[in-house]
């Protein structure tokens, strides 16, 4: 009365695999269960909340009874029937997003393959009927043997952090206007000169075109971390100087960098409030006060224009010859919350 199917699926996914066995007992009729030597590192972003106060009720819709079957290749599942009352399945926990979209429950997933494949099925059918249109499916790693059959039913990656794949789905019979994957990352340069006109500066250990240089100390921001704070944390763990930020000189954005990312580098004047300095020694080979005029003399500043001019654009800043981005903490009516407006305030003097 009761049967056992066995199925092992390989599902190979940015770099890694998965295979995992799935057994679930099944009986009929019942449900079933370039400046790149100015930056270094890389940073990947998330960029869909799973809180939301239009959280879809569970409901039931009536499925035909439908289970995994072994296949040599792959899981497959029996198409079910859904104008048959011999079964009942509960949709998957959603809510509504401010798009026509829904966001998937990532917390409340079924356990099993077959009551995932079941509900997401039925879960499908029904946003169809309600005109819904971008469908968000975040897949955490205790569940990863759910994402081949995401991916079985029309589902496409997204995007990865360390914990979870992003998979989504476009309903409408036309091109998908759901937003690419995370396509920027963002380093800091900070810039700090001291009284003596000398400039703080860091060799780093990299086998990379630019080991050996003297240059800015430099990193990428961490996540939910303001860009002049990314400048003034990255210089005081590479060289133990504290600093305060007077402004943002310039930056650069570059395509094709990282995994095939664009990269925004953004360069901070800071001021030093200490002197002392005390290097970070798993990245940093060396670091020291250096005059400004040996900083551009090195060959490498002669022959990148880029790098030179960034040096030249700070000494003009640090001479008042040029003004940068403040940086004002304003509310933005959007979303209610504070964050940075980086602008050029021609009267702060």
């Amino acid at each position: 009365m009761v049967m056992m199917a066995a199925v092992v699926d390989a599902c190979q996914w940015s770099g890694f695999c998965i295979q995992r066995l799935i057994e679930q007992p099944r009986s009929s009729g019942a449900k079933d269960c370039s400046f790149q030597c100015l930056s270094k590192g890389f940073l990947q972003n998330s960029i869909l909340s799973t809180t939301s106060s239009t959280q879809l009720k569970s409901s039931t819709v009536p499925l035909h009874g439908s289970s995994y079957v072994h296949k040599k290749k792959g899981i497959h599942v029996l198409s079910a029937n859904i104008s048959s009352p011999s079964m009942r399945v509960e949709l998957l926990d959603a809510w509504d997003d401010d798009y026509d979209g829904v966001i998937i429950n990532p917390e409340n997933l079924p356990l099993s393959a077959n009551d995932f494949a079941l509900a997401l099925r039925a879960s499908l059918s029904n946003w169809k009927l309600k005109g819904k249109k971008g469908v968000w499916l975040k897949i955490l790693l205790d569940q990863a043997d759910l994402v081949p059959i995401a991916i079985q039913e029309g589902f496409n990656y997204h995007h990865a952090e360390s914990g979870y794949v992003m998979l989504t789905y476009w309903i409408p019979n036309e091109p998908s206007m759901l937003p690419a994957s995370p396509s920027h990352q963002i380093g800091v340069g900070g810039f700090v000169l001291n009284d003596k006109r000398e400039v703080l500066v860091v060799k780093e250990k990299c086998p990379c075109s630019c080991s050996g240089l003297w240059k800015l100390p430099t990193g990428y921001i961490n996540k939910s971390e303001d860009v002049f704070t990314g400048a003034i944390r990255e210089v005081k763990e590479e060289t133990g100087v504290d600093t305060i930020f007077l402004e943002l000189v310039a930056f650069r954005h570059a395509h094709l960098v990282a995994f095939e990312n664009s990269d925004l580098l953004f360069v901070c004047m800071l001021k030093p409030l200490s002197f002392e300095i005390t290097i970070d020694e798993k990245e940093i080979q060396a670091a020291k006060w250096m005059p400004i005029d040996e900083l551009i003399g090195q060959p490498f500043y002669q022959e990148d224009y880029m790098s030179k001019k960034v040096i030249d654009i700070c000494m003009s800043a640090y001479e008042d010859r040029y003004g940068g981005f403040i940086a004002n903490q304003l509310t933005s009516k959007i979303d209610g919350k504070l964050s940075y407006l980086y602008y050029n305030d021609s009267n702060k003097n």
